[in-house]
């Protein structure tokens, strides 16, 4: 693992507008080549901004951008090309092109004026698909995949361009949630078997605080912090940047929770996963139970069934939680 790209004094905005719009400023950041980078923030916050500045297709306000040692501004555009790579969030409508062309245009900085592709080339198109594991979908016309098949093309193509940098703009946006796990675990693994520098921008908080080795927290004072998920937690600078109201950040478990406003309680006896289930039931429907809750009606978990008991009642036995919920709607 090597430091890959150096951030110092960095201002990024627009300078074409009166006055210069300052999205952030004296952002001092390292990313690391071999980790998986996540950079978090609301919408509006700056985020494409900030890849966009990175990928030099947006001038900087101020300070400078080191990739590999030498600042952006240093490199040509051919050599830009072969030092970053870029995949956006947009979806492309792409007609008749197979997954293997779509992929072989990564190769367009090295192959010159007529494209013309060497057996070189076509191994590193082949070694692309083969290392996001769509060999299957070679091809395949673009236009008939899923958007997450579309997606690992797109990373294909990206990794055929065979640069030490990839930066991503939003590549979970349109995926299903299954497939968004998937596609943060290619990217991780990506990156320890390629040891290249991943940096995308997300809105899947718990995904990234899971999967990515180190985050960036943009906050609305044009800050960032960086650091590694559980680093970010304890230091309370997830709590703070994600504090309002009906949401809490769990330092224990590292993850988001609703939190439900309730005006009853009750009392619960039990343990393991169907005490933390009827718990989670009861509090959507404004119930806190508890096993220390100040009242005398009760539902306690015996085996694998659920015995309700309210004051001056008879007692009622229910298998399921949805039956339970049923059943308290006639006191609660």
């Amino acid at each position: 693992m090597t430091k890959s790209i150096e951030l110092r004094d960095l201002a990024i905005g627009y300078k074409n507008r009166q006055p210069v719009k300052v999205v952030a400023q004296h952002i001092d950041a390292s990313i690391f080549s071999s980790e998986l980078t996540c950079l978090l923030g609301a919408n509006g916050i700056g985020k494409s901004t900030l890849l966009r500045t990175l990928s030099a297709f947006q001038p900087k306000l101020s300070g400078d951008v080191f990739i590999h040692g030498q600042e952006i501004g240093a490199y040509s555009e051919k050599a830009l090309a072969r030092l970053i790579s870029v995949v956006l969030t947009e979806r492309l409508d792409i007609k008749n092109m197979s997954v293997h062309e779509l992929v072989a245009l990564g190769r367009s900085p090295y192959t010159g004026f007529w494209g013309k592709l060497t057996p070189e080339d076509h191994k590193e198109i082949d070694k692309a698909i083969s290392l996001v594991k769509i060999t299957h979908l070679t091809h395949r016309m673009v236009h008939t995949l899923s958007d997450g098949e579309r997606q690992k093309a797109m990373i294909a193509k990206a990794l055929a361009q065979n640069t030490p940098v990839i930066f991503l703009d939003e590549p979970t946006a349109f995926l299903d949630f299954p497939s968004k796990v998937e596609m943060m675990q290619l990217l991780h693994r990506l990156s320890r078997e390629t040891q290249k520098t991943i940096f995308l921008s997300t809105h899947d908080l718990e995904l990234a605080l899971q999967i990515a080795d180190k985050i960036w927290l943009m906050d609305d004072r044009a800050r960032i912090h960086v650091g590694t998920p559980e680093d970010l937690s304890l230091n309370g600078d997830l709590s703070n940047f994600f504090a309002r109201k009906g949401i809490l950040f769990d330092k224990d478990t590292g993850l988001f929770r609703v939190e439900n406003d309730f005006d009853r309680q009750i009392r619960l006896v039990g343990h393991g996963q169907r005490y933390s289930m009827i718990r989670k039931a009861l509090l959507r429907n404004r119930i806190l139970a508890e096993r220390n809750a100040p009242s005398y009606d009760t539902i306690e978990i015996v085996e694998n069934r659920i015995l309700l008991s309210i004051e001056n009642q008879p007692q009622i036995w229910v298998d399921t939680i949805e039956e339970l919920l049923e059943k308290m709607k006639n006191y609660y």
